[in-house]
């Protein structure tokens, strides 16, 4: 049996009082959402905090909002189940609501939270295990440790983003909305993550994530998410990949393709709209530009051995993931 260490839980009603607890205690506090990656942690003693902060008692940061100027407004505290079934996310942003909707299972999705999706943290074969299998193997960069074990001689953690929703809302031009005690700030989703294993988002240990904002998209607006895992449920994404697609009368317009898994801080594939825009959305012209990009996509996408999976293939399945998402986006499954 794994047990959890000791820690204080605190069930505060308001965001002011949240902000309160993480203005005061800083690093020592942990927010408590859904709790499906956060428990795992604690019993693996990757996270050990004094203090837990739960928001189950904020019902307010829950809940989808189609605003006046056509975008989407989601709370942090929504759950996936909710996200993946919303009429309004599957119409206006349905590779968020087909990356949902393969996180995990069932039970789990009921549970975890868009927010705390978001934030994930990163992974690798040589974290995400028990305390004492850790310690077997001389601890690792990310935790206790000195070594990296997927990298030789590393002094940099390379475990990888692997968080569903974040490429579908890269591609979408998403933002999320953080709050303090000193204000409130609005950054890209781009803009929230940098390349290191350990502290891999930008957000400060004061910051509360309230909302996703998802923007109006443009008309013609498509996009598809393809995630590869060893089975059907319950595994993270060894390669997960988003795609926007916008198309007018038969002729593509636009097209963003993001890739998660790879690395600490997911990856956008560049220069694919240079390979599709104007080009018809179906038939042979699309398949041709729908295997140029894959290949492109291809050579940009560099798996390590830092989750499960062999990483060889991994790469090649990029090119696989990158069609098999252009044409569901397109409608030609």
């Amino acid at each position: 049996m794994l047990r959890l260490p000791r820690f204080g839980v605190v069930t505060p009603s308001t965001v002011d009082e949240v902000l309160a607890l993480l203005s005061e205690h800083g690093k020592d506090a942990r927010l408590l959402a859904g709790g499906t990656d956060l428990v795992p942690n604690l019993k693996h003693r990757i996270e050990e905090p004094k203090l837990l902060v739960s928001l189950v008692r904020l019902s307010q940061l829950a809940g989808i909002r189609c605003l006046d100027d056509g975008s989407l407004e989601i709370g942090g505290m929504s759950k996936l189940f909710d996200i993946a079934t919303d009429e309004a996310v599957r119409r206006q942003a349905p590779a968020l609501a087909a990356a949902a909707a393969c996180v995990a299972s069932p039970q789990i999705r009921n549970m975890a939270t868009l927010g705390g999706n978001v934030l994930l943290d990163t992974r690798c074969r040589y974290i995400n295990q028990t305390h004492f299998w850790r310690k077997s193997l001389g601890f690792c960069l990310k935790k206790d440790g000195t070594l990296c074990h997927v990298v030789a001689g590393g002094k940099k953690c390379v475990a990888a983003a692997s968080s569903d929703t974040v490429p579908a809302l890269m591609t979408l031009g998403a933002k999320v909305k953080l709050v303090s005690t000193e204000g409130s700030r609005e950054l890209a989703v781009d803009a929230l993550y940098k390349n290191d294993g350990i502290k891999h988002v930008v957000v400060r240990p004061d910051e509360l994530l309230v909302s996703v904002i998802v923007p109006a998209q443009a008309k013609g607006h498509r996009g598809a998410y393809e995630k590869l895992r060893d089975r059907g449920a319950i595994d993270f994404p060894e390669l997960g990949l988003a795609v926007r697609l916008d198309v007018q009368d038969d002729c593509v317009t636009d097209v963003d393709i993001a890739v998660t898994a790879l690395q600490a801080r997911p990856k956008r594939v560049t220069r694919v709209a240079d390979l599709m825009v104007g080009k018809a959305a179906s038939g042979a012209a699309f398949k041709d530009a729908a295997e140029r990009v894959a290949e492109r996509a291809f050579t940009q996408c560099h798996p390590m051995p830092n989750v499960p999976g062999d990483s060889d293939y991994r790469q090649e399945m990029v090119r696989v993931l990158c069609r098999r998402a252009l044409f569901a986006a397109a409608g030609q499954n």
